[in-house]
């Protein structure tokens, strides 16, 4: 514990001095410097003699972003250790305007190189959440291949193909995204209660899953912006991701089901004219069309099969759901929305429901603070602390007091000492702009309860990550 508090200030100061240093050289007259110039634009590599702009007048655009990072378990958790994990997005979009001469239409495709070691939090840290958000299987894979057509000035959508649900549904608007990345644990990014529909280890195989980054499955998503600051969208896809290497297995069945995302979001005070402050706020749920596995029963046969005794009976539920709520708010603006860098607070909030009969947690809730350009002259900067507590069902606890009590009644020694009840986590970040094309950004994680006291009583872990991402 000491070691980290001694540590943090070292992180934030490596994150800060050496920008300090570039703008201390920056030349006073109007016409930057050629290094200067260099750091201001958008990628590393430039316009690339000029392709990248000629491509994107003829309806080309292309962007190559690489995420590295190292993650650390200080203490705690199931060991100590480091492991270098990162990953290349590659993303290729195609404006039918351009291209050929029509309005609305727009063609993507992704992909992902998911690269270094891995897993760390399974191995290291014991947690649901996962701290680090590119700690997936390594593999070279297809991300999404979809067209989307807009209809009535853009009011109207549709959107098909193989998609990731993450890029459309619970979707923050001001803090945290893929383009600007301000936490790293993978529960900011999207919440852990919504991969409730996962199959639960050493219960029953069911095929079930979620299509979030970096899996997808083929689906289609309809979105109507009805008014000025309102939103109603849905979404049906294949309810079993494609998780193989390749990421090419474009299949549906009736076995792995379908589910389907709605949401309706109010957008308020967006217009830059608009001098109020913005906010967002979206109301949704889920729904899968499977069989899910009744959680008292699943633990208690995964238990007792653990002990060598099989053929205890699972029972099993049609169907599961959800229900979410997301909310966040501008709540101070340095100088209004103007300002490109929009320097200023803003809080959010989620929480969201599952039926406890069939889901290892069954609500959780998160929240936080990220505020861009806190430091005087680090306009582009951002500090950004977060919580997140995962509720674990009460039915897991109730199959975990079936088997205590099966083997009192045998004269053997109970196996769960602590029952399961929850997960949380606190991060800090300190993400550094260094260039327009380049970041750097230390991490400190506290996990508390790691894995929920479901199957081990995890020490609690202090996690330090150090990320740095570049746009080429």
């Amino acid at each position: 514990m000491k070691k980290l508090i001694k540590f943090i200030p070292a992180l934030l100061a490596a994150a800060i001095l050496p920008v300090q240093k570039i703008q201390a050289d920056e030349p006073s007259q109007e016409s930057p410097s050629p290094f200067v110039k260099f750091l201001e634009q958008d990628y590393l590599l430039g316009d690339w003699g000029g392709w990248r702009t000629d491509l994107s007048n003829r309806g080309v655009d292309f962007e190559f972003f690489y995420l590295a990072s190292v993650a650390n378990n200080i203490d705690g958790g199931i060991k100590s250790g480091s492991v270098y994990q990162g990953a290349l997005l590659m993303d290729l979009s195609l404006d039918s305007q351009k291209l050929l001469g029509y309005e609305g239409g727009t063609f993507n495709v992704s992909g992902l190189w998911l690269n270094g070691q891995k897993p760390f939090s399974d191995d290291y840290v014991g947690d649901l959440n996962k701290v680090n958000l590119v700690d997936f299987p390594n593999s070279l894979r297809l991300w999404e291949i979809w067209y989307e057509q807009k209809f009535l000035d853009d009011k109207l959508s549709v959107k098909f193909g193989e998609m990731s649900i993450d890029r459309d549904f619970i979707v923050p608007d001001y803090y945290n995204s893929l383009a600007s990345i301000n936490f790293i644990n993978q529960t900011f990014f999207y919440p852990t209660m919504a991969f409730d529909v996962y199959d639960v280890a050493g219960l029953p195989p069911q095929r079930h899953g979620l299509a979030s980054t970096p899996y997808s499955s083929p689906g289609i998503r309809v979105r109507w912006d009805f008014a000025p600051q309102f939103y109603v969208q849905a979404g049906i896809y294949g309810g079993n991701p494609d998780q193989t290497s390749s990421g090419t297995r474009f299949n549906l069945s009736q076995r792995e089901g379908a589910l389907s995302y709605y949401e309706l979001g109010y957008l308020s005070h967006h217009d830059t004219n608009d001098p109020a402050l913005g906010g967002s706020y979206k109301l949704g749920g889920w729904f899968h069309t499977g069989d899910f596995d009744d959680m008292q029963s699943g633990v208690t046969s995964a238990a007792l099969a653990a002990g060598g005794l099989l053929g205890y009976p699972v029972k099993t539920h049609q169907f599961n759901y959800g229900i979410y709520f997301l909310a966040e708010q501008q709540l101070y603006l340095e100088n209004g929305k103007a300002d490109p860098a929009q320097q200023g607070l803003v809080g959010f909030f989620r929480a969201a429901f599952a039926p406890a009969d069939r889901n290892l947690a069954d609500y959780g809730v998160d929240g936080g603070l990220v505020y861009k350009g806190l430091i005087p002259t680090r306009d582009w900067d951002t500090i950004n602390l977060g919580f997140s507590y995962l509720h674990i069902s009460d039915n897991v606890r109730r199959g975990q007091n079936d088997v205590n009590a099966f083997a009192l009644a045998n004269h053997v020694p109970m196996p769960f000492s602590r029952k399961a009840d929850y997960e949380a986590v606190i991060e800090m970040t300190y993400k550094a702009q260094l260039a327009a094309w380049w970041t750097f950004e230390p991490s400190v994680q506290r996990v508390f309860h790691p894995g929920g006291r479901i199957g081990a009583d995890t020490a609690d872990a202090w996690v330090v990550i150090l990320q740095t991402t570049l746009r080429f």
